[in-house]
């Protein structure tokens, strides 16, 4: 969806609350030339958080010792 600076400065909220709902991106233009896209925004620390894996894993014998 694009929209003219103006009218995102109308409905600002509205417009932050659909992409956030829908995920579709936002281009806001001035004079009719694209000047910024709005995003939803993606937290990845989040998604690194689950990816926790400490304590999942056991050493069985010495790890440095030839085979």
């Amino acid at each position: 969806m694009t929209i003219e600076a103006s009218e995102f400065k109308a409905k600002c909220l509205s417009i932050i609350d659909e992409v956030d709902e829908t995920g579709e991106s936002v281009v806001i233009s001035k004079r009719g030339r694209p000047v910024v896209r709005l995003v939803k925004f993606v937290d990845t620390q989040a998604d690194y958080a689950q990816l926790d894996l400490r304590g999942s894993v056991r050493v069985a014998g010495d790890l440095i010792a030839p085979v």
